[in-house]
């Protein structure tokens, strides 16, 4: 059985707000690249082979802005899993 004491709730809302956040900004900043390298996921040519790229773009964003979020929540306050 673990003896660490849970991390309190306002602590495990840090984590949520910054995972929320670097979301949002990875997402926009996935989005931005896409469209300076030409790949517009909203582009009037449907789900073509450059929307799917500049879509995958905004998921990759996204999702390192998540992991991000979760690094420095770590660093400041230690694995909440633990």
């Amino acid at each position: 059985m673990n003896n660490t004491t849970p991390h309190p709730p306002r602590q495990l809302l840090l984590l949520g707000i910054a995972q929320a956040l670097g979301f949002v900004v990875g997402a926009l900043l996935g989005r931005w690249l896409g469209i300076v390298l030409g790949f517009d996921a909203f582009g009037p040519n449907g789900y073509d082979g450059p929307a799917m790229l500049g879509i995958a773009l905004i998921g990759l964003g996204g999702g390192g802005g998540v992991q991000l979020g979760r690094a420095w929540y770590r660093r400041k306050y230690g694995d909440p899993r633990v």
